[in-house]
């Protein structure tokens, strides 16, 4: 377990790092965006790479940063429930959601990007659109972003394990709903002054 528990713990310093830095991404796509956006107004004037480059570089910041969300638990659930459950059984939860939802759908999706991404590499593909982008870079970012997220998955049903034989600490213990009203006033508190 405890070479699992050191592949876990890279795999994790990988996608925080990759999570962290593709944040600057939605920022170069918004500067991008109203680049092109005064230039189409100023002069009647528009490019559809520049369009084509803010999407591509919207669709990278989701794909690439889809395992940090993951790591950093802020995935979407069905919290109202969820969060009335016993930190155990949210831990089952989490590890047969991983095990027989998460995994199998990024096995498929890797699956079908790689030969998907090969054809467009080899012809060259390009957009349909008049003056638009090589599509190839684009598509491989869906490829890498389903890698980084089946690590993730990897790295989080270790630890689920981990936690569940009592191995690790679980770094979020269950709260109570009064605990965690008090740990929100807390911070509202904090931001306050």
């Amino acid at each position: 377990m405890t070479f699992l528990l050191g592949l876990s713990r890279l795999i994790d310093r990988v996608n925080e790092f990759i999570g962290k830095k593709i944040a600057w991404l939605i920022f170069l796509a918004v500067v991008v965006s109203a680049t092109n956006a005064v230039v189409r107004k100023a002069f009647n004037v528009s490019s559809n790479a520049w369009l084509e480059l803010q999407w591509y570089l919207f669709g990278a910041a989701f794909m690439l940063a889809a395992a940090y969300t993951l790591q950093q638990n802020e995935h979407i659930r069905i919290d109202i429930i969820y969060g009335g459950l016993k930190r155990r059984t949210q831990h089952w939860i989490d590890l047969l959601g991983h095990i027989f939802f998460l995994m199998p759908f990024v096995i498929l999706m890797i699956a079908y990007f790689i030969p998907y991404v090969g054809l467009s590499y080899r012809s060259g593909e390009m957009s349909s659109s008049a003056g638009g982008l090589v599509l190839w870079p684009a598509k491989s970012l869906l490829l890498i972003g389903f890698v980084l997220l089946g690590l993730q998955g990897i790295s989080e049903i270790i630890k689920k394990v981990a936690i569940m034989r009592g191995i690790i600490d679980d770094p979020t213990p269950h709260l109570t709903k009064e605990e965690l009203a008090a740990q929100e006033v807390a911070l509202a508190e904090k931001h306050d002054d």
